[in-house]
C-alpha cells in the first residue's frame, strides 16, 4: 500500500509510520529491517551510536524494495558535535551502511552543557551540501534550542524526534512545530511503563476498551493516536507479525472524544527515564 506523507515547510515528505532500529543488529536485525520492507516500511531510522547502520545497510541491499524508495535517517552522537568531527562521522555512517547517502540526517542529543550543539548543526548544513544527507533534522530538542539554530545559521530543521507517547503527549511542542512546519516524529511511540508509571501503555484500560470497539490492538489505536494528532511514529518490533500488526493503522479513525481520551493520561512527569533534554546527556 502507499503510505500516507507527512510534509515539511521546504515540501521534504515523510511517511507517516517508519521503523525504529534500536538494537536490531546482526542477522535478526537485517532479517527484521527485510521483513518490514517488505510488508511495506519505508523509513528507517538508526543511528551512530545504535551501532547498527551496518545492519540497516545489509538489511536494505538483501531487499528487493529500491533504495531510492526507501528513507534513511541516521543521528550524529554527543562525542562529535565538533564541526570537523561531526562532518567525519557523517561520512563514517555512510561508509557503515554503504549507502551514497542519508534521507535525513539528525543531531541525536543537544547536550546543552557542552553548548555545541550549533556547530554541530554548521556541519549538518555543509554535509547537506556536499550531498551527504537529503535533509537535516534534530532529535531531542526543545524550542529554545531550535530557535537558536535558526537565528544563528538561518537553517530550519524539517524534523524533531522527541519522546512522545500517551503518558507524555508534548502538546506544547507539538503546536510549535506545527506552527513551524517542521515534522514532529516519536521515538518511543508505544512508550512502556517506567518506576513512576504502573501500567504499560498497553494495559491502559480506556485504551484497551477502545481497541476493542475498533477490532484493533492497543498499540494501533496508540498509534493511530499518533497519526491523527500529526505525529510520525517509528515503532521497533524484531517479529513479522507485531510488524505487519504496527503497519495496520490506516483503515480506522478515532473520535475527537477517544484522542482526548487517550491524551488524559498524560502527565507533567510522564518521560520513561527522566531524560529532560535540559539536562540529559549522551555522548
Amino acid at each position: 500500500m502507499s503510505i500516507p506523507m507527512y510534509t515539511a515547510y521546504n515540501d521534504f515528505q515523510i511517511p507517516q509510520l517508519g521503523m525504529g532500529t534500536y538494537k536490531l543488529r546482526g542477522k535478526m536485525g537485517v532479517d527484521a529491517i527485510a521483513a518490514a520492507l517488505e510488508i511495506g516500511y519505508r523509513y528507517l531510522d538508526t543511528a551512530y551510536n545504535y551501532e547498527n547502520e551496518g545492519t540497516v545497510g545489509e538489511a536494505i541491499r538483501q531487499s528487493s524494495v529500491n533504495r531510492e524508495d526507501i528513507q534513511v535517517a541516521s543521528k550524529l552522537p554527543g562525542r562529535y558535535h565538533d564541526y570537523e568531527s561531526a562532518l567525519t562521522t557523517i561520512e563514517e555512517s555512510l561508509y557503515r551502511t554503504g549507502l551514497n547517502y542519508f534521507d535525513l540526517y539528525l543531531i541525536h542529543w543537544p547536550n546543552p552543557k557542552q553548548d555545541q550543539y550549533v556547530d554541530a548543526w554548521k556541519a549538518l548544513i555543509e554535509a547537506k551540501k556536499r550531498g551527504w544527507v537529503k535533509e537535516i533534522g534534530v532529535s531531542n530538542f526543545t524550542q529554545d534550542y531550535i530557535e537558536r539554530l535558526i537565528e544563528e545559521t538561518g537553517e530550519k530543521p524539517v524534523l524533531n524526534q522527541i519522546e512522545l507517547h500517551p503518558y507524555f503527549e508534548q502538546a506544547e511542542l507539538l503546536a510549535y512545530h506545527q506552527s513551524q512546519g517542521i515534522i514532529t516524529q516519536a521515538w518511543c511511540p508505544l512508550g512502556r511503563a517506567n518506576e513512576k508509571v504502573a501500567e504499560s501503555v498497553l494495559e491502559l484500560p480506556k485504551i484497551v476498551t477502545i481497541a476493542q470497539k475498533y477490532g484493533k490492538t492497543p498499540a494501533q489505536v496508540i498509534l493511530r493516536w499518533h497519526l491523527q494528532r500529526g505525529v510520525m511514529a517509528i515503532p521497533k518490533s524484531s517479529k513479522p507479525e507485531r510488524l505487519a500488526e504496527n503497519f495496520d493503522v490506516f483503515d480506522f479513525e478515532l473520535t475527537d472524544e477517544e484522542l482526548a481520551t487517550i491524551s488524559s493520561y498524560s502527565r507533567a512527569d510522564g518521560r520513561l527515564a527522566n531524560q529532560d533534554p535540559e539536562e540529559h546527556e549522551e555522548f
